[in-house]
């Protein structure tokens, strides 16, 4: 019962944390939460005028699996910090 009480706080804490992930500069970029959901896609105007459909579907791709990796980095600094305290000092027993 502990261990989901700990996994729904997490999520909640999980959801208020924003990653994002950008390119050409911040030309482009992707800001998600650490739940991996996409907030937000921003793409400067200027940009957008010349690019060709190829280059801004690359640019998004890249751009959004940024903000992927950093909101995997941030769930598993916070599920490692999770299973720390819930196993306590067990963890030097191994």
């Amino acid at each position: 019962m502990e261990a989901q009480q700990k996994a729904g706080e997490a999520k909640k804490r999980l959801d208020a944390i924003n990653v994002s992930g950008s390119v050409e500069g911040g030309k482009i970029t992707v800001t998600a939460n650490a739940n991996k959901v996409i907030q937000s896609v921003n793409i400067d105007p200027e940009f957008l005028k010349d690019a060709d459909r190829e280059e801004l579907e690359e640019l998004l791709v890249t751009a959004i699996n940024k903000a992927m990796e950093q909101a995997d980095n941030v769930s598993q600094s916070e599920m490692a910090a999770i299973t720390k305290s819930m196993l306590g000092g067990l963890g030097n027993m191994f």
